[in-house]
């Protein structure tokens, strides 16, 4: 939806999970100009990414996107932060952590996590009273907290236990698989300063009123309205107190973003640059006609425009691909009254997805930047893949034959309509009446020619067998596609595509409850199904890899969307004198604060 992520989408795995939802809209801004000779504005980069527009560590509904959690994680860090290649168990980034590494009870119910010695950028102590505070704001307001699932965090602990000024524990209500439980649940805690933020108005003095119901409901309140206050963001006196390398300087609704080194900062990983800068375009090929011209430190190339690498690199850039840990997939709405009942009928998710020829698109409309998506669990960052070994391939006349089979009456280039209503073999399934017409909008991204130009290509492909599609592109197709309840009749939308730099950004752990398990936070379609829901909840308990695949192998085969090409999250191009930046993390994490100007 994170990612990146409008996406560069990032949903990093630690705030979006922070979903997410990786998908990528630009804002408006004009590009601060640099030498196109190839250096940077003294020692500030800038980065092409959308304009952030939330800084609280409490991911919101329909505020997920990927640079939101960018934002969050330079200047109100988690804390744990992750890497695929991490040496220790849980693959735990221990030098971007806030925390130690967490240890774990011999029964696997008690996980205890002591603190860095750290300070806020005003000096206070960093305490575990920061992480109670958390932990009250959060537990207090699930109803408005994006990452809560009922039955999962926080309900799935027993007991938050402070220990003492830096060490505390948290106890959980049944045995879960550790690696899951650190990488999926732990990955959301996030210190917030109490001394700064425990009140409920601006002249308010901060105390202890989080630590009653009331209180920590009026909090967050005041928290919240602080963070849609787009206007005062560079001015207001709570994002001054920070715990992050960065803090935010200059922001422009809209606009760029301008993250400065945070002067008395004592982690571990110190800002080498003075500032780093957050820079969003209307488009792809605005962005690369930005980059042409050597006005921006790092950027990307879009797939319309790889043929001009060799150009781009002769400017001084070092290019390469940032591939992710990710999927990319197009939600179909099982809660919209009229197109639910037949999303509902496997056949025509079969259908549908047979005319979708992942190979041919990933080679010809993205430019070989993308690699079909064959299930819930992604390939190993940097793989080149085939829908080979995939639950289904490009297959029109199976397409076609489903149809006809389940009584419809296919009418190329025009509209197939039900022919035979009923349950019965041969007919059309429950829900749907005679004379349904299988024409269905997709919300789509706006300001990506590939992803326009792939649209365009699906169009042709499912008009073949009378499947219309009436693609309507928007800015920010996550927020106009959100879960709707049963038989809503407010709910319109069909199918929902945020993947222009993939849809969903994976923690270390390839789970799948926030996606795909019935109630889950990003399960934007709604899909429910009880067998997936009990391989899910395998996948979380058990500590064998077997669950995981049995878990993907169901899903890939039973469509709770509609697998589609999965991009890399960009061809990257960064100034060759800026070092630091390779590898770039496939879980889409960014740490300008390790970056250095030759």
């Amino acid at each position: 939806m994170k990612k990146p992520r409008k996406k560069l989408l990032v949903m990093t795995a630690a705030m979006a999970a922070t979903l997410l939802v990786a998908s990528c809209s630009y804002g408006n801004g004009n590009p601060g100009r640099s030498e196109a000779s190839g250096s940077t504005q003294g020692d500030n980069v800038s980065f092409a990414t959308a304009t952030p527009n939330w800084i609280l560590p409490v991911s919101a509904p329909g505020k997920t996107q990927g640079e939101n959690a960018m934002l969050t994680q330079l200047v109100y860090p988690a804390l744990f932060s992750y890497k695929l290649d991490a040496k220790n168990e849980f693959n735990i980034d221990e030098r971007h952590s806030v925390a130690k590494l967490p240890t774990v009870s011999d029964d696997s119910l008690t996980y205890t996590i002591t603190l860095k010695d750290r300070t806020w950028s005003d000096g206070v102590e960093l305490t575990t009273r920061d992480m109670e505070f958390w932990w009250n704001i959060v537990t207090n307001n699930t109803d408005k907290w994006a990452s809560y699932r009922k039955g999962q965090f926080p309900d799935n602990v027993k007991a938050f236990k402070i220990i003492d000024d830096k060490t505390f524990t948290i106890t959980t209500t049944e045995k879960y698989n550790p690696a899951w439980f650190i990488n999926n649940q732990l990955n959301r805690l996030a210190p917030m300063p109490a001394h700064a933020w425990s009140k409920t108005s601006d002249s308010d003095k901060p105390g202890e009123k989080d630590r009653t119901p009331a209180g920590a409901k009026a909090i967050f309140k005041y928290l919240s309205a602080a963070s849609e206050d787009l206007q005062n963001y560079g001015t207001n006196k709570l994002w001054k107190t920070t715990l992050g390398p960065f803090q935010l300087g200059k922001y422009t609704p809209n606009g760029e973003a301008k993250l400065v080194a945070s002067p008395g900062y004592d982690g571990e990983d110190k800002a080498n640059i003075s500032s780093f800068t957050m820079q969003p375009y209307t488009s792809d090929d605005a962005e690369f006609n930005i980059l042409r011209s050597g006005s921006i430190d790092y950027g990307f190339i879009p797939p319309s425009s790889m043929s001009q690498q060799k150009y781009i690199e002769k400017q001084g850039y070092t290019v390469k691909p940032w591939y992710g840990w990710s999927i990319t997939y197009m939600p179909l709405n099982f809660n919209n009254p009229k197109s639910g009942p037949i999303f509902a009928q496997k056949y025509i998710r079969q259908a549908m997805q047979y005319l979708i020829d992942q190979e041919g698109i990933s080679k010809v409309i993205w430019n070989q930047t993308a690699s079909p998506t064959c299930g819930p669990v992604p390939q190993q960052p940097g793989t080149v893949g085939s829908s080979k070994g995939c639950a289904y391939d490009y297959n029109p006349a199976k397409a076609e034959k489903l149809l006809k089979d389940h009584g419809w009456n296919v009418t190329k280039d025009g509209v197939t309509t039900c022919q035979k209503a009923g349950e019965g073999e041969g007919e059309c399934g429950k829900g749907i009446k005679q004379g349904a017409k299988l024409s269905f909008t997709v919300i789509s991204q706006s300001g990506f020619t590939s992803t326009t130009h792939m649209f365009a290509e699906l169009k042709s492909s499912f008009s073949n067998v009378g499947i219309n599609l009436e693609i309507r592109e928007v800015p920010d197709s996550v927020a106009e596609s959100q879960a709707c309840k049963p038989n809503d009749t407010n709910c319109k939308w069909d199918l929902s595509f945020f993947g222009s730099q993939s849809s969903w950004y994976y923690p270390v752990y390839a789970s799948g409850e926030r996606l795909f398990q019935s109630g889950g936070p990003v399960n934007l379609g709604s899909y429910s199904d009880k067998k997936a829901d009990e391989l899910i909840d395998a996948s979380m308990r058990s500590n064998d890899r077997a669950a995981l695949k049995a878990y993907n192998d169901y899903l890939a085969e039973d469509l709770p969307v509609l697998w589609m090409p999965n991009p890399v999250n960009r061809v990257s191009a960064w100034k060759s004198n800026i070092q630091g930046i390779d590898p770039q993390d496939p879980m889409l994490y960014v740490y300008p604060q390790d970056w250095t100007i030759k």
